[in-house]
């Protein structure tokens, strides 16, 4: 008994499948990678010795049309092989799966369209061309890629800007409705901070993404900077990210280690306001008592300019920096062999289509590599900590401003009660 498979393959939608999946005894295996040469010989072959069985994954293998894939099942089958269909409910001589045939076509028919439809995306993709569906705002589609669009994109552009100036989601979406009267919800803002379009970079639906496609809105360290504040107001509790307070959402009590919220007090005819921290849901009996949020906000700043130039110190900058070396090697290594392709097709080396999928994958490595450069702290972290430890530099801060650094260093303050009395206990973020 001579039992023999069958695969096809599109080299930009899927990969080959690995010869021990079968789950059979196979004679020889007929692999195809784009174009059908080897279903010729299998073909071929069969017309000279015919094999007993033939392993498909899925019958709309066997050609691109469903006349080419009735007109060589017929083939096959007249040559007496039978053929097995592991992914489908189809074997052939087998006269309960034949009545399923006719479903089998009409279900094949709809994948080979799907299938088209894939193939046409992916051929964009090896182009860097933009995907389907509405352009990001800001940007226009020109030939074969994004433009900026001059009319909307300083929109964009400030909406960014004070993102990076304050770290407030919120706070920027009302910037705009304000300044432009642009109205965009919360989550329309979180997808600008976060989409590669802004960025100079192409996304697919796929989750692939290829950089330096087009003319970007934002800067890498731009991004870069916005990806470590959306982590960091992630940390923090629902809406404290775009409160008035600098200490909004750090500090926490020591022992219920329930969240401190910031109230305000006012006496009657006074103008005056009094700030207060303290734990609308403390289990402990008495109650703590709320504490005055200047005194903790000054002894904050007392230990940050004590302590974060020694925690930034201790960090260990030769291996970090061994790592973003590494990082810029393999993107360097990548680049290059990207600007040697037009040679290799020159040569003769690679085709055109070959050159593009590799093309294509280069990028993407590229942006993966270039992801994990983002992460990492920014190289100037040293001086940044030396001029934060300056008393002065924090009283010529408005509280906005404070509260954007305070975050940039810090993870949670705890308080340290003992008694009537309190300590603050600093946690930083690294």
């Amino acid at each position: 008994m001579k039992i023999i498979a069958y695969s096809f393959t599109e080299p930009l939608l899927e990969t080959s499948p690995d010869q021990a999946s079968w789950g059979w005894e196979i004679d020889r295996i007929y692999q195809d990678l784009g174009e059908r040469s080897q279903l010729q010989q299998l073909l071929n072959d069969c017309d000279t010795e015919p094999a007993n069985y033939l392993l498909l994954r899925r019958l709309e293998e066997l050609g691109d049309t469903l006349e080419q894939v009735s007109d060589r099942l017929n083939q096959l089958e007249a040559m007496g092989v039978m053929v097995i269909a592991t992914e489908q409910a189809y074997t052939s001589k087998a006269s309960e799966f034949r009545l399923e045939l006719l479903n089998l076509l009409q279900q094949i028919q709809r994948q080979q369209r799907s299938r088209s439809i894939r193939q046409g995306h992916a051929r964009n993709r090896l182009d860097a061309s933009p995907p389907p569906g509405k352009v990001p705002y800001g940007y226009r589609r020109g030939k074969g890629k994004y433009t900026i669009d001059r009319s909307t994109s300083p929109i964009v552009k400030d909406f960014f800007d004070n993102f990076l100036l304050y770290g407030s989601l919120r706070g920027s979406v009302r910037y705009i409705a304000k300044k432009y009267a642009k109205k965009i919800s919360v989550t329309t803002g979180r997808r600008w901070l976060t989409n590669p379009v802004y960025r100079g970079d192409t996304a697919y639906q796929n989750g692939e993404i290829i950089s330096d496609t087009h003319l970007s809105i934002i800067s890498r360290e731009e991004a870069a900077q916005v990806d470590r504040l959306l982590r960091r107001n992630s940390r923090l509790p629902s809406r404290t990210a775009s409160a008035p307070h600098s200490l909004a959402g750090l500090v926490a009590c020591s022992q219920c280690q329930a969240q401190m919220i910031v109230t305000r007090v006012t006496q009657r005819y006074q103008e005056k306001k009094y700030l207060y921290l303290r734990n609308t849901n403390c289990p402990q009996i008495p109650k703590c008592r709320a504490i005055s949020y200047p005194e903790v906000l000054e002894k904050t700043i007392e230990i940050v300019c004590r302590d974060l130039p020694l925690a930034v110190a201790a960090m260990n900058f030769p291996q970090l920096d061994a790592i973003k070396n590494s990082l810029n090697e393999a993107v360097a290594r990548q680049q290059e062999i990207l600007h040697q392709l037009p040679t290799f097709i020159e040569t003769g080396v690679l085709d055109t289509e070959t050159a593009k999928l590799r093309s294509y994958k280069l990028r993407t490595e590229i942006s993966q590599l270039q992801a994990k450069l983002a992460i990492l702290p920014p190289v100037n972290l040293r001086s940044v900590a030396e001029a934060v430890s300056i008393p002065q530099f924090w009283l010529d801060l408005s509280e906005v401003e404070r509260r954007f650094y305070l975050r940039e260093f810090i993870r949670k303050i705890d308080i340290v009660r003992q008694g009537e009395k309190w300590d603050l206990q600093v946690i930083f973020i690294f």
